[in-house]
């Protein structure tokens, strides 16, 4: 039988930290042509933005088939702010690249690739193409896309000592309130704190690649473990001897 004997979390102290600076390319005017609309076209400016006042750096002068690996598949084309158009191609995973269409003439090529936006101008035209092929477009003087605000979302689930996880996710980053079944809290571990004992047992947030982690050990059972994504879903078990 499980001790109702009401114990606290001891919190061990980890500091972590990632920088991810954007590789912003600027740069050549574009050419002068009667612009063009092609079916299928998106509204730029309704795309997820990003921060417009980083200082972009030049348009890519490499052409894109020499900076692509993999094979060049179309996706969309999105109107811009300022009546031009991008036509959007995925290389690989996280390497996408925008050919910039003014009328027939095609000035250049965004390429965002490795988690790095790319961030291009001319004449007043600011286009943005993020790592995940969506793209954003302003003219100066016009109004500028708001930045995209993430809300805090969360789940809760049961772990196998008998407790109570609320995994959550929000504009602070991931983290884990661990509680007792009757609603008391026992502590909260996030990605400065991420680890947690507890009666035995072990309370634990992994960073895998962008992914993070959380991990359930059973220090008393011999150190089996289950480990669950932010959606709460058990990816991953553990036993003495092997995994599942």
């Amino acid at each position: 039988m499980r001790s109702s004997r009401r114990t606290t979390l001891r919190t061990a102290a980890v500091v972590t930290g990632a920088a991810a600076v954007l590789a912003l390319p600027v740069g050549s005017a574009f050419a002068e042509s009667p612009a063009v609309r092609e079916p299928g076209v998106l509204p730029g400016i309704e795309q997820p933005s990003v921060d417009p006042s980083v200082k972009p750096s030049a348009w890519p002068t490499t052409s894109p088939a020499k900076q692509k690996q993999g094979v060049r598949a179309y996706v969309t084309t999105v109107q811009l702010a300022d009546g031009s158009v991008a036509k959007v191609y995925k290389i690989d995973d996280n390497h996408f690249e925008a050919d910039i269409f003014t009328g027939r003439t095609k000035p250049d090529t965004l390429v965002s690739k490795g988690w790095a936006a790319s961030y291009g101008q001319s004449d007043g035209l600011h286009v943005v193409l993020r790592p995940n092929g969506t793209v954003t477009s302003w003219v100066e003087g016009g109004q500028k896309p708001k930045p995209e605000v993430k809300r805090e979302s969360s789940v809760r689930i049961g772990m196998p000592d008998g407790r109570i996880a609320k995994l959550v996710d929000g504009p602070n980053g991931k983290r884990v309130e661990i509680s007792t079944p009757y609603g008391s809290t026992l502590g909260t571990i996030d990605l400065q704190r991420p680890s947690a004992q507890n009666d035995g047992w072990t309370y634990k947030l992994v960073q895998d690649g962008r992914r993070v982690k959380f991990v359930v050990i059973d220090g008393k059972g011999g150190g089996n473990s289950w480990v669950y994504d932010f959606n709460g879903r058990l990816i991953e078990t553990y036993t003495v001897g092997g995994a599942k």
